[in-house]
């Protein structure tokens, strides 16, 4: 199930290690409205800033992707090569370079090897539609376990649509956004602003809200097309069918965060956090994060350890607006503080850390607002990945 109007392709080419699917098109037969997202990290990837200029626009119809480099830190060379990818590609779609969008991701500072990826290109243009998404999610992973993958139907007037979205991202997770590549396409008419400002919602409480590590990427892009080809009226925000369109982009996003934070590199269990009772939802979402990317913290979950303490320690540093003798701490449904104070059911609590799913709820009783955080633990395979990530 993907959206009508999409083709993909994927080939080897040996850009990290050969013996795998490394490089990645997606293809939309009629052009397209698309909007973006980029990482906010003053350090970005050559192709980010390519894209950055080229969404202003508005515009476009394809999108490569390869993994195992990041063309980061590359210099003026790195630019011209990820000009060059986007050039070969319009050409052998008889397409203008604008339209075609360039991501990578991989080991950072390390040339691209063009010399393998420029043979490449006319195989991949003439598989278009041998490959389906399931291939190019599966194409884009670095240290990623599983492709992550997500199709949602959507009913606008008496059409059905579809959303397709698919990511990567294990590690150097936290926004904003998270060490991440995610396109979403959908075969819906959607005005571009009203998509622009849709996606940009809708990252905001999911991708926004995870962290794997506290690390942010120089990468980070979400893109989505919409290119309208199941023929519906073009959606604004002020029509019926946008709350439906709205709905079903979120829950695509949101379940696609937590497929990031269910792989994180190394993880054994996933992990929400949850603020209530903050002055503001800054403090709420700043509480949030605290706690999530706390090494003391996922240390103790890893360990089925209920040190609620570090939980405490955490709100305490996160500069928001707090009084100790105030908060709850739950463990699933266990409250192991009330009103700063210990309620000795440490035991109770360890038994909700054996699980796979953890929820830690924190309920400051200063006001109204709320934020949640997706994290996972932190093990030792997260150390044994990223040691050996370059080599």
């Amino acid at each position: 199930m993907t959206p009508k109007g999409f083709l993909f392709s994927t080939v080897e080419a040996a850009i990290k290690v050969p013996g795998r699917k490394d490089l990645a098109l997606i293809y939309s037969k009629v052009e397209a409205n698309i909007a973006g997202t980029f990482t906010t990290n003053k350090v970005k990837a050559a192709p980010v800033r390519l894209d950055m200029k080229k969404i202003r626009a508005g515009r476009g119809q394809a999108i490569i992707v390869n993994s195992g480099n990041a063309n980061a830190c590359t210099g003026l060379k790195g630019l011209q090569d990820a000009d060059e990818i986007a050039k070969l590609i319009a050409l052998g779609l008889q397409m203008n370079p604008s339209l075609v969008y360039v991501c990578s991701t991989g080991v950072i500072g390390t040339p691209m090897p063009m010399e393998r990826i420029r043979p490449r290109v006319s195989e991949l243009i003439h598989n278009l539609g041998k490959s389906t998404l399931q291939d190019v999610a599966a194409a884009i992973m670095t240290t990623d376990t599983f492709p992550k993958i997500v199709n949602k139907k959507v009913k606008i007037g008496n059409k059905t649509g579809i959303i397709s979205g698919i990511c990567k991202g294990a590690g150097m997770i936290c926004p904003h956004m998270a060490t991440m590549l995610c396109f979403i396409m959908t075969d819906i008419a959607v005005e571009q602003e009203t998509l622009d400002k849709t996606l940009k919602d809708a990252i905001k409480t999911s991708f926004n809200r995870i962290t794997v590590d506290g690390d942010r990427s120089t990468n980070d892009t979400v893109l989505i097309m919409a290119n309208g080809t199941l023929g519906n009226p073009l959606i604004t925000e002020r029509m019926k069918s946008y709350t439906a369109f709205k709905k079903a982009l979120h829950e695509v996003t949101l379940k696609l965060s937590r497929f990031i934070v269910e792989n994180g590199e190394g993880a054994t269990k996933c992990i929400e956090i949850e603020v209530k009772g903050a002055k503001n939802e800054r403090d709420a979402a700043r509480a949030a994060f605290a706690v999530a990317n706390s090494n003391l913290v996922k240390t103790a979950i890893y360990g089925n350890d209920a040190n609620w303490g570090r939980i405490m320690a955490a709100l305490g540093y996160s500069g928001i607006q707090m009084k100790e003798e105030k908060a709850d701490i739950y463990f699933g449904k266990v409250k192991v503080v009330n009103k700063g104070i210990t309620t000795g059911k440490d035991k109770e609590a360890t038994e909700v850390l054996k699980g796979k799913d953890i929820g830690i709820f924190i309920n400051l009783n200063l006001g109204s607002f709320s934020a949640k955080v997706l994290t996972c633990d932190l093990t030792e395979e997260y150390v044994r990945v990223n040691a050996r990530y370059k080599t």
